[in-house]
């Protein structure tokens, strides 16, 4: 995944808008939160603008998910209504692909999510983004897996089916087009 810096400032103006209009027209997955506050950050941090604009162009649809005061970092997540288009038909993990004798996907989750500096969401993060809406009504996404299940060569995913949050578990080297992975970024 090709991670670069090229946003040239007109496109950094017009992602930035179109991030405040998702911002502005998903209120109730941010309620308590200023706009203005996250424009800032993000000015500050151009590095973490090409992030978020990189979660959009693999079709996450970033957006706000919450605040956390201890850190004083604004939470963006895939807001995206199934699984990003751009991050499907992956294994867990580099061990898990590895492992693949024939049929290796193209790469798997674990290293995609960090050579795109975000973060795979956990279990507890997936169910707490299914609060904000209906996700994943069609595909799947893969989440943290505990050490304890994958040292065991297992993986978990989650998806939403019969307005209700399921997690199931796979072998960590399976892949199917629907299943692919949500991230996370703090700013």
């Amino acid at each position: 995944m090709e991670n670069t810096n090229n946003l040239t400032p007109r496109q950094r103006a017009e992602f930035l808008d179109m991030l405040k209009k998702r911002f502005e027209k998903n209120r109730q997955r941010h309620p308590e939160i200023d706009w203005e506050r996250i424009h800032e950050k993000l000015k500050l941090y151009t590095e973490k603008t090409v992030l978020l604009h990189l979660m959009e162009t693999t079709g996450g649809e970033p957006d706000v998910v919450g605040y956390d005061t201890a850190t004083d970092e604004y939470i963006f997540a895939d807001c995206s209504a199934e699984t990003p288009k751009g991050r499907r038909s992956l294994c867990y993990d580099r061990e898990a692909w590895e492992a693949r004798k024939e049929f290796k996907p193209k790469n798997n989750a674990v290293e995609l999510a960090a050579e795109m500096g975000i973060e795979l969401l956990s279990e507890d993060e997936y169910r707490e983004l299914q609060k904000l809406g209906e996700f994943d009504l069609k595909t799947s996404s893969w989440v943290k897996t505990p050490a304890e299940i994958r040292s065991l060569g297992g993986a978990i995913f989650c998806d939403r089916r019969y307005n209700h949050v399921f997690t199931y578990h796979n072998g960590a080297e399976s892949y199917y087009a629907v299943r692919g992975f949500r991230g996370s970024l703090r700013i």
